[in-house]
């Protein structure tokens, strides 16, 4: 019983001395008492408690130092003997053309066109005779997944039997990767996905007329596109942005990207807030910043924007910060002879546009749930995107009557 329980029991009996009045104290000192004698017995009924904790298993090894050479080792082969054990485990070619005639050969007539259909007695019967790689996969929960709308109760044999195939490509792959973690931490690191992009570059069909001296920058390009989307791909581009040759760009270098109608005020920004070195911007800064323009639609690239355009810091754009940026589109509008536009209307649409929950701030989670943050973040940045937003009604316009004229032809 636990003490608390007796302890309650015990001060709840009645006193068995009636005419005997105990003072407040006297009754304060046996409850202590009490509870001292209790409390102590419950605790000695538990001496074996630390004997009892070592019968749970270890689970956490700290890491061996860069001086324990053979502790490092031994985690090494003890990961690649895991990994190998792993990669036996899945279904070989063979073993895929047994499962393969197998679902053939039991297959549940009538066929749907061409289509071969089991239904779920046959579906069961396949996995009892298939072996025990394949138990994962013959369960009601998969035949469930693929059930759709055959009149029989059954699916499609090519669908199961593809459903299969990505599952297994997906743990090749999975333990492909795996042995390029280096840490042996569960993860990679940009090292580690550099490796692993090279040394698949030869088994791409796609890239067989890639030359080798360019095989960094495709590498370069396929990491940070990874690590982008997951917290441009114009190397030609790269290249040609940087006049000279230094393998670096300045910001008069990076102003003259796509149609080099962006502001030297967002410009600005940029080099205040990506990392530079002396000022200029590495590739992979650069790969950054192109994909975070190239896909304005997207959370990570609006957020990358955001953080720029954020110009103090706040985690909300206002008037002033939507002012800041727009006045240097009005500037470019004066020096191209365009008439400059009314900040004043192009505040109200974006706020419109937005809807914010507060009506004088836009969070970048408003941006994004009103699927208008491309528009709003091109509009601030660049004067072609803002001109291409202004007329956008004339283009429409221009582009129904070009269509009417071919369909005339």
């Amino acid at each position: 019983m636990d003490w608390k329980e007796v302890l309650r029991r015990r001060l709840a009996t009645p006193n068995t001395c009636p005419n005997k009045k105990k003072s407040e104290q006297e009754l304060k000192d046996e409850e202590m008492d009490l509870f001292t004698k209790y409390y102590s017995e419950w605790k000695g009924g538990r001496k074996n408690t630390n004997e009892f904790y070592k019968t749970i298993p270890r689970f956490y090894y700290r890491l061996p130092a860069e001086d324990e050479v053979l502790l490092q080792k031994l985690r090494e082969e003890s990961r690649a003997v895991f990994l190998q054990r792993k990669s036996r485990e899945l279904l070989d070619n063979e073993e895929l053309q047994n499962l393969w005639f197998l679902l053939d050969k039991h297959q549940t007539p009538p066929m749907i066109g061409e289509e071969a259909m089991i239904n779920y007695e046959n579906f069961l019967k396949v996995g009892e005779k298939a072996g025990a790689k394949c138990k994962q996969f013959f369960t009601a929960k998969v035949f469930a997944k693929l059930l759709h709308t055959d009149s029989y109760g059954r699916i499609s044999i090519m669908q199961f039997f593809n459903y299969v195939m990505r599952k297994v490509w997906l743990h090749q792959t999975r333990i492909g990767l795996s042995l390029y973690d280096v840490a042996g931490q569960g993860y990679l690191r940009e090292s580690d996905l550099e490796n692993y992009i090279l040394e698949l570059i030869p088994t791409l069909p796609q890239l067989d007329g890639l030359e080798k001296s360019f095989y960094s920058f495709y590498v370069c390009t396929a990491v940070r596109k990874f690590f982008f989307f997951l917290d441009p791909l114009r190397t030609g581009q790269y290249l040609n942005l940087d006049k000279d040759h230094n393998g670096m760009l300045s910001k008069e270098e990076l102003s003259r990207y796509g149609t080099a109608t962006m502001t030297n005020v967002f410009l600005d920004r940029v080099f205040q807030e990506c990392l530079t070195y002396d000022g200029e911007m590495d590739y992979k800064t650069y790969l950054d910043f192109v994909l975070a323009l190239e896909n304005r639609k997207e959370p990570a690239a609006l957020q990358y924007i955001f953080k720029l355009l954020d110009i103090e810091n706040k985690g909300y754009l206002n008037v002033f910060s939507l002012n800041y940026f727009f006045r240097a589109i009005q500037e470019l509008m004066k020096i191209h002879g365009q008439d400059p536009v009314s900040f004043q209307d192009v505040k109200d649409e974006i706020f419109d546009m937005v809807k914010p929950k507060d009506p004088l701030k836009i969070s970048l989670q408003d941006l994004i749930n009103s699927n208008q943050g491309d528009t709003v973040t091109t509009i601030l940045i660049d004067l072609n995107g803002f001109w291409t937003y202004e007329n956008r009604e004339a283009l429409v316009a221009n582009d129904s009557e070009n269509s009417a004229e071919l369909d005339d032809t």
